[in-house]
Parts: C-alpha cells; sequence; structure tokens
C-alpha cells in the first residue's frame, strides 16, 4: 500500500519543522482539532487519520511496522524531516518510525505509552460497535443506547461515537471494525527492534493512567537514551483530551528548546 493517510492541515511551514500528529485506537485526526490549531500557531501541524480509521484507506494489515511506514510516507512529503506526536496505538507507530527511520525523525513526543505488550485488549469495544444494529437506528441517541447495553462508561462511549457517520444510505462507523479486531494482539503488542533512536524524546504520561509505569523505564532508556519524562496532575490515558493546557504546556517546552 502506497496511499498516503488523510490528513487535516493547519499553519504553514517555517523555520521549524513540521508537526505531525497520529492518533490512537478508533480516534481520528478531528480529535486533535483543538490542539492542533494551538500548536500551528508557529508552525505547520499536519493531523493524520492512520489506516482503518476516519477517512484514510482500509488493509487488512494493521501492524506498526504498517503503521510507521504510512507515517515514513507523510514526512516524506512534508519535505523529509518532522517532529512526530503519537499518543497510544499513534505513540507506538511513532517510536517504530523513530527506531526504524530515524533520519526522519527530529523531536518524538509519546503520549502515555510505552514500548512494551500489554495484557489488555479492546476487544470488548470492537464487538461492543459490531453489535450495534445501525440499520434500525434513526438517530445518535438510538446508537447510544444500545452502546450502553455493552459499553457502560457515557464518556467511552462519547469517544467511540465520534466516528460515526451519517451517509445517504444511513449510519457507518469510520473504522474498519473486522480488521482491527482480527490485528488486536499487534496492536496491544510491540515489536522487537533492535538499534535505539538517540534524537530528543518526550514521554507524557497521564498521572491516574497505568500505561507508564515504573517497571517500563529500563526499556524506555534502551531504546531512547534521550528520553525525559513528564506526568500530567490529574489526567488518565486521555490526557490531551482531558488536561489540555497541561499537555500543551509539555510539548510546546519540549519541542522549542
Amino acid at each position: 500500500m502506497t496511499e498516503l493517510l488523510n490528513s487535516v492541515t493547519y499553519g504553514e511551514p517555517g523555520d521549524r519543522p513540521p508537526l505531525l500528529i497520529a492518533h490512537g485506537l478508533f480516534g481520528a485526526a478531528r480529535n486533535w482539532r483543538g490542539l492542533q490549531k494551538h500548536l500551528a500557531r508557529h508552525r505547520q501541524v499536519v493531523a493524520v487519520d492512520m489506516r482503518n480509521h476516519g477517512n484514510s484507506f482500509r488493509d487488512p494489515h494493521h501492524r506498526y511496522s504498517d503503521l510507521a511506514g504510512d507515517l515514513a510516507r507523510v514526512v516524506a512529503a512534508l519535505g523529509g524531516r518532522a517532529d512526530v506526536l503519537g499518543h497510544s496505538m499513534g505513540g507506538k507507530a511513532a517510536m517504530v518510525l523513530a527506531l526504524t527511520r530515524p533520519e526522519l525523525v527530529n523531536h518524538l513526543v509519546v503520549a502515555d505509552i510505552a514500548p512494551v505488550a500489554y495484557n489488555h485488549t479492546q476487544q470488548g469495544l470492537v464487538k461492543a460497535m459490531q453489535s450495534v444494529d445501525l440499520a434500525q437506528a434513526t438517530s445518535r441517541a438510538q446508537v447510544d443506547a444500545q452502546l450502553q447495553t455493552r459499553v457502560a462508561d457515557a464518556g467511552v462511549r462519547a469517544f467511540l461515537m465520534q466516528s460515526l457517520e451519517r451517509t445517504e444510505n444511513g449510519w457507518r462507523w469510520q473504522i474498519n471494525l473486522d480488521v482491527l479486531g482480527a490485528e488486536m494482539e499487534q496492536i496491544t503488542g510491540f515489536p522487537s527492534l533492535t538499534g535505539s533512536f538517540s534524537g530528543p524524546t518526550l514521554f507524557v504520561s497521564g498521572e491516574n493512567s497505568d500505561y507508564v509505569l515504573p517497571t517500563h523505564q529500563e526499556t524506555i532508556k534502551r531504546l531512547f537514551p534521550a528520553a525525559e519524562y513528564v506526568s500530567i496532575s490529574g489526567a488518565g490515558h486521555w490526557l490531551h483530551a482531558e488536561k489540555p493546557a497541561a499537555f500543551l504546556e509539555a510539548v510546546e517546552q519540549f519541542l522549542t528548546t
């Protein structure tokens, strides 16, 4: 697959490298619009829909080598070098990009994820969305009511429903649920890679999240020897949405030093 990811761009090219943003599982570029506009005051900022998400292409393969290759093509189109920010699944893709194509990455920001395999799975959310009878739903409220039987958390349902689109033929999910379900073990895992990325790297984590733990620091330092750490007080895994001002401050301070 050589198709470029769908992208949303704010700001103009300037003295600073462009910033590429990669969202997490079930997300989309539009989730970052507010932060993207703020970051674009002094640089070009490009947020992408990852493959099998949003308006980007569908593909049966969803491994981090694939996702990193997609990001590499975007960086090449931006001039060959960029700052890269990735959250969760997008953070893993960004790390693999930096480890395999370090010449493309200037600064690396990894939001609430570590370069390790996790035991959790999001298969339940995939099945919850697949269980919704979209043909019988005449409103978003009816979709939400169906989801509620499997997803009790209203905040999680609201996040998932950001990928619900109304078309002339009815509702559809802007997520390739079948592929993401089939590739879930790859998504929660992390490839075994040699080498390291010696460029400036920031790991931003939520204080209330358990995705980046002290036990991960040895692996992080081995792969990213220049790694710095910032914890966002009162934030969980979706730290950029829960504490956007603190997240922006940490990212902007890092990118301008």
